[in-house]
């Protein structure tokens, strides 16, 4: 099962920085297509700098950008643009998230994309979309978690909004880049196959927002919102309307997480927790109920867990059915039956560019075909590990052309 390659035979140029179009390039490297991914002379993708604990290359950038191939190329001048053209005629994919009209400015927007590749598809990824009037505006995930609505929810209601402990927004817009990027390749085959009509440029152009990416997990909230005039607050730990369902801290000092908030769960929560009298009362029998008695539901469920570790208190509640789990660590997840059983953690000898890690752990790839993850090939490469095999095994050139460019790039 670990040789599966859904995607293979597909080409994509990856022309992104940071973390949001590479995670759609890495989720498409994951499934079998060759990625390769330009970064600029010197530095590369600024994100071989994030979280840089030692060396030159972070694990974020290892992570990220797995399963790829680096070129360097200086996008700005005349050769690098020349070249990326080159390297479209041959590929089915390009990924990016400039701001909106950088790749214009270059050269290098839809009509020339599409004057050497008209079967091309585009994904553009930037913070509020390719039109609209804060189009041009420069905005990161944060901005974009903001004004997507998330972060207004996260954090507990006497406090100010506070930020997940990951690049949320970037993610979710990489997921999206590479659904809309597949989705794109399935409609081209689709109409190729029935009509042999190529799509329209507009068609083959997938527009992502980081800010709209966010706005669309947010679930009921402009419904609610526009029906009833309900403004959702942030409820900590808990869901909006859903009770009970809580962080708990127990005996020994570590918390767990108890969702007991299903009407057929909740009568033998309670009665695991010694309150059969709030199982039967009539008060609590739907979500709706409980939600309004929720203080007084997580008093009575966390002083019962004081009285146990967690451990004892998990086994507790699985014996009963209901669903409840520990607050892993990176330490846990490494130490876990379940992740290692789905191949979920990989590990490698890596280098950070100082010093060579043995047996770091990577994690595995999503979704899974098979009963385990899928191999990672390779994890994230040099900066421009792959420039001269890219120059001769995709565009042809000789040995004394590359030798040439990368003259140019002051690379030789």
């Amino acid at each position: 099962m670990t040789n599966v390659a859904p995607l293979a035979g597909v080409r994509v140029l990856e022309l992104g920085n940071f973390i949001a179009a590479p995670t759609a390039g890495r989720m498409l490297a994951d499934f079998g297509a060759e990625v390769i991914k330009v970064e600029r002379p010197g530095t590369g993708d600024e994100l071989r700098n994030w979280r840089l604990h030692a060396g030159s290359t972070s694990m974020l950038f290892r992570t990220i950008n797995r399963n790829k191939k680096s070129i360097v190329l200086d996008l700005k001048t005349e050769l690098g643009r020349d070249i990326v053209l080159e390297l479209v005629a041959h590929c089915d994919v390009v990924l990016e998230n400039f701001r909106p009209g950088t790749l214009e400015k270059w050269g290098l927007g839809p009509a020339e994309l599409n004057a050497v590749n008209p079967d091309l598809i585009l994904t553009r990824v930037s913070a509020f979309g390719q039109t609209g009037p804060l189009s041009q505006r420069p905005g990161f995930a944060a901005v974009a978690e903001a004004m997507g609505g998330f972060r207004d929810l996260v954090g507990d209601p006497d406090r100010p909004p506070v930020r997940v402990g990951v690049s949320i927004g970037d993610s979710i817009a990489g997921l999206y880049a590479a659904f809309g990027s597949v989705m794109a390749l399935f409609q081209r085959e689709v109409r190729q196959g029935r009509t042999d009509a190529a799509l329209e440029l507009h068609e083959r152009v997938i527009d992502v927002a980081l800010n709209e990416s966010m706005l669309s997990m947010m679930e009921s909230l402009i419904p609610d919102y526009s029906a009833y005039g309900v403004a959702r607050e942030r409820v900590g730990g808990r869901m909006d309307g859903i009770a009970p369902t809580n962080a708990y801290l127990c005996g020994d000092g570590a918390s767990i997480v108890i969702a007991g908030n299903a009407d057929a769960i909740y009568q033998r929560y309670m009665h695991v927790i010694g309150r059969d009298d709030l199982g039967r009362d009539p008060g609590l029998q739907n979500n709706a109920a409980r939600w309004l008695r929720r203080d007084e539901l997580d008093t009575a469920i966390g002083a019962w867990t004081l009285g146990l570790s967690a451990a004892a208190a998990l086994a507790v509640l699985e014996d009963a059915g209901v669903p409840s789990g520990p607050i892993y660590t990176a330490a846990d997840i490494c130490a876990d039956s379940q992740y290692e059983a789905r191949n979920m953690i990989q590990r490698f000898d890596v280098s950070d560019g100082s010093q060579v890690l043995p047996g770091v752990g990577f994690p595995g790839i999503v979704p899974v075909i098979g009963e385990r993850s899928l191999d990672i090939k390779t994890l994230g490469p040099d900066l421009g590990e792959h420039t001269r095999e890219v120059l001769a095994g995709v565009l042809g050139k000789s040995s004394a052309e590359i030798d040439h460019i990368m003259s140019e790039l002051q690379l030789a």
